[in-house]
């Protein structure tokens, strides 16, 4: 099997040859370039010690020096380069207790996650295989390299691994491979929120979001999202609905682009449903207020995930209004999108449209029919330019000054009425209009 290798790569196990070390290229890299897709970071493995490795190459970065890697800067890119190492004891389900340098690549590849991963690639020896990894690439599996068990004890962080892998390539994750995850899923409370955020993220934004299900069957999300867990337990008794809250989550989530405001979304939407779950005489569930509440779970979430500001802000922002329903009126459509917030559009309707796919077909197509025409609406409003906030008046504050208003909170109180006119009044947006009114409206403060 031949591999095309960037120059660069290439360039740097060539000099390291030329220098008398083995080198090559190792692991994600070498896995999609067999399976066809673009390879992102391109790493190199060699029985060079960093300090060869610093002595070979002019422009270099001691990235991870201790753990034997060296940036190797070239091409106006960074390639890491790591001395075959053995990992000593782990005691924290992350961390080795020491790092030993080894001259045999075997050894090297025995420390990794997968076999898929644990495949070396140069011109000269072709590719290094000594774990079936090409055979399970074929196959379709994630399997671990060894023993499954001392691989996650290892890092916790592989068990998710094992299904964000899963998911992006659309692998099944081999038998062995899930029981180890299962006995030891407890042990993922030991890795930091950044790094379970980080795997969760890739899952979801894959082609395959509904591996989240994967993560609640191996007893996974009962640690990292036990909020999946109650929605999974949620029954649905609804002409509205034909799945459990998880299941329709995850519907809900095959339904919007590969967008990560949007899969957060889908996956948090719901979270309130199961503590505002009630029933009535005839024994049909409702959810009254989920989605406030859900809002409210959405944002203790993300910060547990310690999700960046801006994406947990919009997120909770399209929980909070995924299930809006405003009158089909222009009026009052200018009114709900200034209390959603403008930021929110038109995501809301991708939103709302995931959700409505999600659902049963009782009442689908009115249910659409009425997402479309609000989303014509709003169309409508943003192409006439109409203002949707206190910026777009024909008038300012420093207008109502030169009138004769003194600065304070006075012209914050005449910009809020003069908007509330233009909201209900599109057309009053024009200076003769709003410099009269303003007017009256100074001279009513004025009398008081």
């Amino acid at each position: 099997m031949r591999i095309e290798l960037p120059k660069e790569v290439k360039r740097i196990i060539d000099m390291l040859h030329n220098h008398g070390h083995e080198a090559y290229a190792v692991g994600g890299a070498v896995r999609d370039a067999i399976l066809g897709r673009k390879p992102g970071d391109w790493d190199i493995t060699t029985d060079a010690f960093p300090s060869e490795i610093k002595s070979i190459f002019k422009k270099t970065v001691d990235t991870g020096i201790e753990h034997g890697t060296v940036t190797v800067l070239m091409g106006g890119k960074g390639y890491e380069v790591t001395t075959y190492r053995i990992d000593g004891e782990y005691y924290d389900s992350r961390h080795p207790s020491s790092v030993e340098f080894t001259g045999n690549l075997r050894e090297d590849l025995l420390r990794r996650d997968f076999t898929i991963n644990a495949m070396a690639y140069n011109d000269t020896d072709g590719l290094i295989d000594e774990f079936g990894g090409l055979d399970d690439i074929k196959i379709g599996i994630i399997r671990c390299v060894g023993n499954a068990r001392e691989r996650f004890s290892e890092d916790a962080l592989r068990m998710l691994r094992a299904i964000r892998f899963s998911a992006q390539l659309g692998f099944e994750v081999d038998e062995d491979t899930q029981n180890a995850i299962r006995e030891l899923a407890s042990t993922i409370q030991n890795i930091s929120s950044e790094r379970i955020r980080d795997e969760l993220l890739k899952t979801i934004e894959s082609d395959n979001p509904r591996h989240v299900i994967e993560l609640y069957n191996l007893g996974l999300t009962k640690y990292i999202l036990p909020e999946f867990d109650e929605m999974i337990r949620c029954e649905q008794n609804s002409k509205h609905h034909i799945y459990n809250v998880g299941e329709h989550t995850v519907k809900s989530m095959e339904n919007v682009p590969p967008n990560r405001v949007l899969r957060l979304t889908m996956l948090l939407h719901d979270t309130g449903k199961p503590i505002k779950k009630t029933m009535d005489d005839k024994g049909y569930n409702h959810f009254y207020g989920h989605p406030v509440e859900s809002a409210r779970i959405a944002n203790n979430v993300l910060r547990r995930l310690k999700m960046d500001n801006a994406t947990r802000k919009k997120v909770v922002r399209l929980v909070r209004y995924h299930d809006e329903r405003p009158a089909l009126d222009e009026k009052v459509i200018r009114h709900k999108i200034v209390e959603i917030g403008i930021e929110a559009f038109p995501d809301i309707f991708t939103v709302n449209r995931a959700d409505t796919l999600a659902q049963s077909e009782y009442m689908r197509e009115e249910k659409l029919s009425y997402i479309n025409e609000y989303e014509k609406i709003y169309n409508h409003i943003i192409e006439e330019k109409q203002a949707l906030s206190i910026r777009e008046l024909e008038i300012t504050g420093r207008d109502l000054v030169k009138m004769g208003l003194k600065e304070g909170p006075l012209i914050g109180e005449v910009l809020k009425e003069l908007f509330e006119d233009v909201l209900n009044y599109p057309q009053h947006n024009s200076k003769d209009y709003l410099y009269k009114r303003a007017e009256k409206l100074i001279d009513k403060y004025g009398e008081e």
